[in-house]
């Protein structure tokens, strides 16, 4: 998280992505490139290589671009993003990084008009064009002064089953007895201190745990760094975005809307 989808992730990390079918047009440029080298495959081979070298260093940057965001930072900035179950948002620079539904519809809405182009996708192109797909096909292409917004029509039952994969990922141990924390127990604890010059983190399962934790364990920056909000308080590095109430990442959210319940 986005992060970005889990299985998305998983296959960015991993590389585990299913053969491409190329498109007509490009198997038969393809089929045409080959032919116009016109060799033993000397000049094929040495380019396959080449692109999987390319390919080997933009996996690399993507992963890269990966763990600053599993460390809260805005890949291209650096600066502390505001996550959430299906998205990743930059506000210093506007970078952001968003599932889409898998179910649910996408709505194009057009310009002067009450009307809209459904599809199952909506690709937003850098020159502002918008692609819509529809049972795997590009639908519509939409120019950017053409349409005013785009509505994502997420599923009550998707995103219940969202929220269950992020419960099923979410695994917390106690900082005090290391035992595994129920988010939904009454006694949980999320706080932030600084024992040193930066900003932890820590959970802890029980009221018992976290008294017991305080007393062995008193911060150095200030006396009442425990309780004081650390969006107000500028005396150790933090590490934390100003919505360090919750868990970073997916977990930092869950914990916020399941505290709420």
């Amino acid at each position: 998280m986005g992060i970005f989808g889990f299985g998305k992730e998983k296959e960015e990390l991993t590389g585990a992505k299913k053969p491409i079918v190329l498109p007509e047009e490009q198997r038969e440029n393809l089929e045409s490139d080959i032919s116009i080298l016109g060799d033993d495959g000397t000049h094929e081979q040495r380019l396959q290589k080449d692109a999987e070298r390319e390919v080997q260093d933009a996996a690399a940057d993507s992963l890269k671009k990966i763990h600053k965001v599993n460390l809260g930072r805005c890949p291209v900035c650096g600066e502390h993003l505001s996550q959430h179950l299906t998205a990743n948002i930059c506000e210093s620079c506007g970078w952001n990084k968003y599932d889409t539904p898998k179910v649910g519809k996408v709505k194009v809405h057009l310009a002067g008009t009450q009307e809209c182009v459904e599809g199952n996708h909506a690709y937003l192109l850098k020159g502002g064009d918008c692609l819509v797909v529809r049972g795997d096909v590009i639908f519509a292409r939409i120019p950017k002064n053409g349409y005013t917004w785009v509505e994502y029509c997420w599923t009550e039952d998707e995103i219940e089953q969202r929220h269950k994969l992020a419960d099923d990922q979410i695994h917390i141990k106690c900082s005090w007895c290391n035992e595994d924390c129920d988010l939904n127990r009454d006694g949980f604890h999320l706080v932030h201190v600084a024992f040193g010059t930066s900003q932890e983190r820590h959970c802890f399962c029980s009221d018992d745990c976290y008294e017991a934790f305080r007393k062995m364990y008193p911060a150095r920056v200030h006396r009442n760094c425990y309780e004081r909000d650390c969006n107000d308080c500028n005396l150790c590095i933090k590490r934390y975005g100003d919505d360090a109430e919750g868990m970073r990442v997916l977990a930092k959210d869950r914990l916020s809307v399941k505290r709420e319940k």
